[in-house]
Order: C-alpha cells, then structure tokens, then sequence
C-alpha cells in the first residue's frame, strides 16, 4: 500500500465525507473564491484605473514577461488557462497598442509566436511593481507568519484538488 493511501485511510480520507465535513469543506472553498474574487476585483479595478488595462491583459503580459523567447498562441492558451479565442482577442489588442508582436515560429511556419515589444516589456515592468504594491496593501492585515502559513495551506489545497482530479480520471478510464 502506498504512503499516500495509508495517509488518507488514517486521516479518514479514503471514506467519504461526514455531512459536517463537506459542509465545512463548502464554506471554506466559498470563502476562498470569495477572497480571491475580492482581491481580483480591486487589482482589476486599479490596473484599469492607473493603465487602462485589464487584469487578463496583465495576466498574458506577465506570460510573456516569463519567456522572452516568446510563446506560440496556444502556449499562452494553456498559461493562462483559456480558450485560442480568448487569446487571439487578448493579442489583437495588445498588439494595437504596441505591447506585444506576433512573428513566425522559427521551426513551425504554421505557428505564431507572441512575445513583448521593447515599450510592452517597459509598461510592464511598471505595472508588475505597482501590482505587487497593490497585493502587499490589500494583505496588509496578514502579519509574514500568517502569509507564509496560508501560502503553505492553500499549497496543500492545491494539491488535494490536484489528486481528486487525477483520482476522478483514473477512475473513468478504468470504469
């Protein structure tokens, strides 16, 4: 039996949840989308006030900041988990304003590649030190212990919802 197996039969977790339990689990999964969409919806609002740009705008350019080689549409796609319509309306306008180029896949004349321009890489840079201001302030109530303690519960949040995923498949494809 493997470690993780006896782990989850100790801590109960091979069974399914008591009705507490997943009530309890439900409160605590809609207070962290609740969280989450709070701090979402204020870095959003300061990035369209401060830049005039949305947060998916940052997001696909904080991307490409990580790979200045630049990724193909569909890489970006699997990044920020969206579909190739979402990313080809995200570009087009990118691209209007000069933050971002499409070029030729050097190997795949099928592909594109996106990357950011010399001013797209400047007003990023910009935003991401504002952006990062902006978190720092909106946790400031969290003392370093505090946040170093949720990184790491929501790390095993993370986790969990990652193997119940992967549970969830193997069990269709042997069923």
């Amino acid at each position: 039996m493997s470690t993780k197996k006896t782990a989850q039969m100790r801590l109960g977790l091979d069974k399914a949840p008591s009705r507490d339990r997943a009530q309890k689990a439900t409160r605590l999964w809609l207070r962290m989308l609740t969280a989450s969409r709070t701090i979402e919806e204020e870095i959003g609002r300061r990035l369209r006030e401060e830049y005039g740009i949305s947060l998916a705008r940052f997001d696909l350019m904080s991307v490409l900041h990580r790979h200045d080689e630049g990724l193909t549409m569909s890489e970006v796609g699997r990044h920020l988990r969206v579909s190739g319509g979402n990313v080809t309306g995200l570009v087009d306008r990118l691209e209007k304003e000069g933050l971002v180029a499409r070029q030729q896949h050097p190997s795949d004349r099928r592909s594109i590649v996106v990357c950011l321009t010399p001013r797209g890489h400047e007003i990023f840079v910009n935003m991401a030190k504002h952006h990062k201001e902006w978190v720092a302030e909106i946790l400031a109530w969290l003392g370093d212990h505090e946040i170093d303690e949720l990184y790491d519960l929501l790390t095993t949040v993370r986790d969990s919802a990652l193997d119940a995923a992967q549970q969830n498949s193997d069990m269709k494809e042997a069923g």
